[in-house]
């Protein structure tokens, strides 16, 4: 009896640039089981209706309650670490949030597309992808609504090390993690000075002071889709790679959302699903806030984040990013199966005190590990000042650093409202 021919059917044949600027074009078959829709599938009148009565906000602010409690958990290697990354990285934020306020530096020839002269100089600084879209003020956070000035989006991902990625959750691995975002925040700034001598403005969002939702302008400019893991696959990296966003009034010609058959692949896949040890990813989509995706369970992906040096086993376990999208979608058309799945090589982990965890292990904690603060910065304030009164009446010094906390927490909220 002849055995079945487990081959897809080929249903199309996205060809990419290489994933370095000179290398050869690349081809990623999809199978016919793995079409499903360019971009994001979202309603778009539930995308606008959030937008205007629910609006996003940075998690730097949303979220500044666990951002302050992590610090309180971090290993002394991670805290020194992250210290010395803020410090460097502190003048590459506060630089790209004036840039659009700086005047080009050249004259405008008029009639000039100025697309491929952008992204070829993009790729000459070492960005893996630059693709180009409207920039949707439906995913810009509240705080950043008025800042934004330009109506092109320039969106770029830089890679970051692939061996140090694969040793996560590590050190290392958070080392370049970080280190890429010093480096993009730089690489912006240069690609904003090149836009200003073609003689048009140029604004960065930095890789650290998000502007508001990027992987929906990423979609959209066709340099990936979104995976089961909540992050932009990519077909070169997958989702091992730092995006930022670069607004300008250059004219130019918006890329458009590719079907790289990542939507139906992951839903296949679920590996990330199967093996995140916060048990934070969701198997099924739903619809959240007008598009149709895996939902994260945040509460129990910042506990095991915060512990276990960034952890990221979602991006370390994904096929794509461990394999590229065309080894892995050629053999998906000619085995029908998932490049690497069920073994150690793709699946395996170890966790600092917990061990190592292969395909079918998990680690185990309890209730206590998945409590954290929640809120913004004055929340996780006020509840260390309100437990400090539980346990006796405060000093007199405890009172003025409370007062001082609370003065700056306002101030920087009047500065990033535009207060006067």
């Amino acid at each position: 009896m002849l055995k079945e021919n487990p081959r897809k059917q080929v249903h199309h044949v996205v060809t990419r640039p290489g994933r370095r600027h000179g290398d050869p074009d690349v081809e990623i078959p999809v199978a016919e089981d793995l079409t499903t829709t360019p971009g994001i599938p979202q309603k778009s009148e539930d995308v606008s209706f959030y937008s205007r009565v629910y609006p996003l906000e940075s998690q730097n602010i949303e979220k500044a309650a666990d951002r302050e409690w992590v610090w309180t958990v971090y290993t002394e290697e991670i805290k020194k670490y992250r210290l010395r990354h803020d410090e460097l990285n502190e003048p590459l934020v506060n630089y790209a949030h004036e840039t659009g306020k700086i005047e080009p530096t050249g004259t405008p020839t008029q009639g000039i597309d100025h697309t491929e002269e952008i992204r070829l100089k993009a790729r000459e600084l070492g960005f893996g992808e630059a693709g180009f879209t409207k920039y949707d003020h439906k995913y810009a956070y509240v705080s950043k609504k008025s800042w934004v000035k330009y109506e092109h989006a320039i969106c770029l991902a830089l890679e970051q090390d692939y061996a140090k990625t694969q040793s996560l959750p590590s050190l290392d691995a958070e080392t370049t993690h970080f280190g890429t975002y010093e480096v993009e925040g730089a690489l912006a700034l240069d690609l904003a000075d090149y836009i200003r001598t073609l003689g048009y403005h140029a604004q960065v969002h930095s890789p650290n002071d998000n502007s508001g939702v990027y992987i929906p302008m990423f979609v959209a400019a066709g340099l990936g889709q979104l995976g089961a893991n909540g992050q932009l696959l990519s077909p070169h990296f997958g989702s091992r790679a730092r995006l930022a966003i670069i607004t300008t009034d250059a004219p130019v010609t918006y890329d458009e959302p590719i079907d790289y058959g990542l939507h139906q692949f992951c839903q296949e896949c679920q590996v990330c699903v199967n093996r995140c040890p916060g048990r934070a990813l969701v198997k099924e989509k739903v619809w959240w806030r007008g598009a149709e995706k895996n939902k994260l369970i945040y509460d129990r992906c910042r506990p095991v984040m915060a512990r276990y040096e960034g952890c990221a086993v979602c991006m370390k376990v994904c096929p794509i990013q461990r394999y590229g999208a065309t080894p892995v979608m050629k053999h998906y058309v000619e085995t029908g199966e998932i490049l690497g799945k069920n073994t150690d090589n793709l699946e395996g982990y170890e966790l600092s005190d917990k061990g190592y965890f292969g395909p079918g292990t998990l680690p185990q904690f309890n209730r206590e590990f998945f409590e954290i603060p929640h809120g913004r910065k004055e929340d996780w304030l006020f509840e260390n000042f309100k437990k400090s009164l539980e346990e006796g009446m405060p000093t007199t010094e405890e009172i003025v650093d409370f007062a001082a906390e609370l003065k700056k927490i306002v101030d920087v909220g009047a500065t990033t409202r535009g207060d006067e």
